[in-house]
């Protein structure tokens, strides 16, 4: 029984978008799928895909992912159609429109933060967030610094 529960919430990394979180400030995290063609996520199992230009668009009440890179499959031949084209992602009406009045109403932006299987699907951790500004970024960097520093000295190398 144990094995069959560890399976289930098996969760392998893909791609990360990590400058997500410099350039913006994440205040909600939601899960979505993915529509995919077959060799595309064959393509994603090997391990090539980026997220760093995508982002989350809005498209007649649906959420749509532009810009993400997922290079063709090799051994597809005729079928691989454009890297970046748009994917259409799989979120409960709920979710697409609380995530739509965020967007359209108080400026938020909807930023691809992980891509990973789950239970051997294709999903996207998508981040709503706003725009940092210049000094923002700053101290984020100053605040990884010191904590790096922290955790040298606690460890004994300072």
């Amino acid at each position: 029984m144990n094995k069959t529960k560890k399976t289930l919430n098996t969760k392998k990394n893909i791609a990360t978008n990590k400058k997500a979180f410099f350039n913006y400030l994440i205040l909600e995290k939601y899960e979505a799928g993915i529509v995919l063609k077959g060799y595309e996520a064959k393509s994603i199992r090997a391990g090539k895909t980026t997220l760093q230009e995508s982002y989350g668009k809005i498209i007649k009440n649906e959420i749509w992912l532009i810009n993400c890179h997922i290079p063709p499959y090799l051994e597809a031949s005729y079928q691989n159609l454009s890297p970046t084209r748009d994917r259409k992602l799989l979120l409960h009406k709920t979710e697409i429109k609380k995530i739509t009045d965020k967007i359209t109403i108080k400026g938020f932006s909807l930023i691809p933060l992980n891509l990973y299987f789950k239970n051997q699907n294709v999903k996207i951790e998508l981040g709503l967030g706003k725009p940092k500004k210049l000094f923002d970024k700053r101290e984020s960097l100053k605040e990884k610094t010191l904590q790096k520093e922290i955790a040298v000295r606690i460890r004994g190398r300072g």
